[in-house]
């Protein structure tokens, strides 16, 4: 079951990063100075980063704790996380 509030929440922070996102991009056609772009593109990116710590928190403390406390889903749990992990750091 989705937890409404932590829905809105990521939806609303996600509307925020496309606003940032639509920002940019009419920066770029506007041929704003590079580095404004940079600091922009760099500011998307935190976002991002930020939303991801934000679902990630709430994957952990609703299905994975959940999973881990049925065995049959346990090794699951973990693969999800070890996936979780390795696309992090690629």
């Amino acid at each position: 079951m989705v937890d409404q509030k932590l829905k809105k929440r990521a939806l609303h922070r996600a509307k925020i990063i496309r606003g940032q996102l639509d920002g940019l991009i009419k920066a770029i056609e506007k041929e704003v100075y590079c580095p404004e772009l940079l600091a922009q593109s760099r500011a998307i990116q935190r976002s991002l980063k930020s939303l991801d710590a934000f679902l990630l928190e709430n994957h952990l403390c609703s299905h994975v704790k959940q999973q881990l406390r049925d065995v049959k889903n346990e090794s699951k749990a973990i693969r999800e996380l070890i996936r979780i992990y390795t696309l992090s750091n690629k």
